[in-house]
């Protein structure tokens, strides 16, 4: 099993219709795939579900026992069992772990509990490795793929969710304030790394502990206006990908030119706008590429949800060769 989380600390790059599609394209190359939502936003499990299906799932009182928030409760008290959600079934061979927006609330236990663990402290390290257990007990025997999609910020719910994670991806839009946060993405993710690497001799011995390996698959660029005129601020962003890429997220000297984004190795993909595409798909409930003709896919809309499913055909396969796993045969 293969955890990766989708992780830029700038917002509106796409993450989250990256991951819904991701995990629909996954499912559709015959991998089992759990979806987990540790946003506390949730628009990953309102992109999945109907809004008869969240009500179900929000009811007005604080027991929301089918969401991540409902599982890791007990950590908020320091008791050492979760309680287990049922997956949620999207499809034959995707599930979803569905969000919560009170999982905000765990943000000031997860703040306190980092610091404590320096002291071996059992509690704190049962609240930092909440989610791990959760995600783990989830897919065992069944999810070859987990994918996470975390919020859009350096905060604390999201380094226990990215200890909890073997791999990243970052989506990425050409941009200055994109950009930005990779410079301050790098950083925190390696000091992460660093100090989860010193707390774990540090645990108690009969507590299961995540790696926190947290490593780079490479970068999503989203949109990509193929086909269109571009503009020079956005070529100029995009020409500087790579080079930032490498200095802030992988650490490596970058006294020479870096290659150009279609031609770097760290690259996964440039993904289109496919605009006009997204309301059809919001109102379907669905993915672009399911899009059908009575979807209103008609015309230049149907080759587009054609380039769509190539698109995402491409990427799946790209991220499952990166992280070591075998890309079915379809």
């Amino acid at each position: 099993m293969k955890t990766i989380a989708f992780f830029n600390n700038k917002g509106g790059v796409g993450r989250t219709s990256l991951v819904y599609h991701l995990t629909w394209m996954f499912a559709e190359l015959g991998v089992p795939t759990l979806a987990v939502d540790l946003d506390p936003q949730a628009n990953l499990t309102a992109m999945f579900l109907e809004e008869d299906r969240l009500e179900e799932l929000w009811p007005e009182s604080e027991d929301h026992p089918q969401t991540v928030y409902g599982a890791v409760r007990p950590m908020l008290r320091g008791v050492g069992d979760i309680a287990i959600p049922e997956k949620i079934e999207i499809s034959s061979k995707a599930r979803l772990l569905a969000g919560d927006l009170g999982l905000s609330s765990f943000e000031d236990e997860l703040s306190s509990a980092w610091p404590r663990c320096h002291t071996g402290d059992h509690n704190a390290f049962l609240k930092m490795t909440a989610f791990y257990r959760l995600i783990d007990a989830m897919a065992q025997g069944w999810a070859e793929v987990v994918l996470i999609d975390v919020g859009s910020n350096l905060g604390a719910i999201n380094r226990a969710a990215l200890i909890a994670s073997d791999h990243v991806c970052v989506p990425l839009a050409p941009d200055l304030y994109s950009l930005q946060g990779l410079r301050n993405l790098g950083p925190t993710l390696a000091a992460w790394r660093s100090t989860w690497n010193e707390l774990k001799p540090k645990a108690p011995k009969d507590l299961t502990l995540p790696q926190g390996s947290m490593t780079p698959t490479g970068y999503v660029v989203m949109p990509h206006s193929m086909g269109e005129r571009r503009p020079i601020a956005y070529q100029r962003w995009l020409d500087k990908i790579p080079l930032v890429y490498r200095s802030a997220v992988l650490s490596e000297e970058t006294t020479i030119d870096a290659p150009k984004v279609g031609e770097d190795p760290y690259c996964l993909s440039q993904l289109r706008h496919y605009r006009s595409l997204m309301p059809l798909a919001m109102e379907a409930h669905k993915p672009v590429f399911h899009l059908k003709p009575a979807d209103g896919a008609i015309g230049a809309y149907g080759e587009a949800v054609k380039d769509c499913r190539a698109d995402f055909a491409l990427l799946a396969k790209r991220i499952l060769t990166v992280v070591g796993l075998e890309v079915q045969a379809t």
